[in-house]
């Protein structure tokens, strides 16, 4: 779909996309493939110049923060060290990008690595390394969360076990994050939201952001269940608004998961369409958070199932066109600028 881009000059720090090549992994998984593996792979080869396409189709992106998705992990590497692979990929992209050959805006200014933190105080020589290999850039640690007693919910690629987040052991490795100066991204499923609580009144000075508005499930056995379980989802989600280091991501609705909307992919809605679709869910985060502790994400390419890039931001921008120029200051660039620490890349 091809739409007007709405205030095209606002500054937008985009906080959560990824960077892959899937393709040689598609095999791995037995046919007929799960509809959320469908999701990922729609741009199944997602590196440089990919990103730069999106990025290109008119909104002022200044910059972005890659977040992990298990991609160029070392081969040779033991098992605890293999995620440093992704963090030096990533970095070189950010170095191609600094360079300015190829435009104004930071690809990558921010990186969000992986650890094992069931490793528990074992996990600090990889954070050492993954802060070496981000050379300057490595911010955070995410550890995905996401579980679900109906296996058809997720699917293959992801498998962690319940109740991570409030492992003793998970929380040993947790404590490292903030004595060595990295934030926490939680990704979980709607249903998992007071694990995050926990984890957050546990470390109330560790600054932690969750991850597309806590990612409400309309998928296998949740289909149809999303107006049902909104209350619940609202009432956890005002709980976390107030441990005060918790931020939010505005965004990730678009992906399957969530079937906001249902079909896919790339289901052709316009902008007015989604931003009507996703509006109690964005709203409710912002009044329970705060424009200062709320920033929009495009989560692409995985959102890619329901908007493109360029729709996607129109719509976000729908959402927020009763708010103060200060107000959209902080949603689209300066909360992720603050949170992960590249406020350089900010318009003077």
């Amino acid at each position: 779909m091809t739409e007007t881009i709405l205030e095209p000059n606002l500054p937008i720090i985009d906080p959560h996309h990824h960077l892959w090549d899937l393709r040689p992994l598609l095999g791995m998984f037995p046919e007929p493939r799960h509809k959320f593996l469908e999701g990922l792979t729609l741009k199944a080869n997602y590196t440089f110049a990919g990103l730069q396409a999106d990025l290109a189709t008119g909104h002022n992106v200044i910059g972005t923060v890659f977040m992990e998705c298990g991609a160029f992990y070392r081969a040779d590497a033991e098992d605890a060290f293999k995620p440093v692979g992704e963090v030096e990929f990533v970095n070189g992209v950010a170095a191609q990008s600094a360079s300015g050959l190829y435009g104004a805006a930071r690809f990558c200014a921010g990186i969000v690595g992986h650890a094992d933190l069931m490793l528990g105080d074992d996990v600090i020589p990889v954070l050492e390394a993954l802060i070496a290999a981000g050379n300057g850039r490595c911010r955070g640690i995410r550890v995905q969360g996401v579980w679900d007693a109906d296996p058809d919910v997720l699917g293959p690629p992801f498998h962690a076990p319940e109740g991570l987040y409030l492992d003793a052991r998970f929380r040993e490795g947790f404590a490292n994050l903030g004595r060595m100066g990295l934030s926490f991204d939680a990704w979980v499923l709607e249903p998992q939201l007071p694990d995050v609580i926990s984890l957050a009144k546990a470390f109330p000075n560790q600054p932690i952001c969750l991850d597309h508005c806590g990612t409400p499930v309309n998928i296998a056995s949740h289909a149809g269940k999303l107006a049902e379980n909104f209350p619940r989802w609202q009432a956890n989600i005002r709980e976390l608004a107030r441990c005060e280091n918790v931020q939010v991501k505005l965004g990730g609705l678009a992906m399957v998961t969530c079937g906001l909307p249902e079909e896919g992919p790339a289901a052709g809605y316009g902008s007015e369409t989604l931003a009507e679709m996703w509006r109690p869910y964005i709203e409710t985060c912002i009044e329970a958070f705060g424009p200062q502790r709320c920033m929009f994400e495009s989560n692409y390419p995985v959102d890619n199932w329901g908007a493109d890039y360029a729709v996607l931001w129109n719509a976000f921008k729908r959402l927020s066109a009763g708010a103060s120029a200060d107000e959209k200051a902080a949603l689209f660039a300066g909360t992720a600028a603050r949170f992960y620490d590249i406020e350089k890349i900010l318009p003077a």
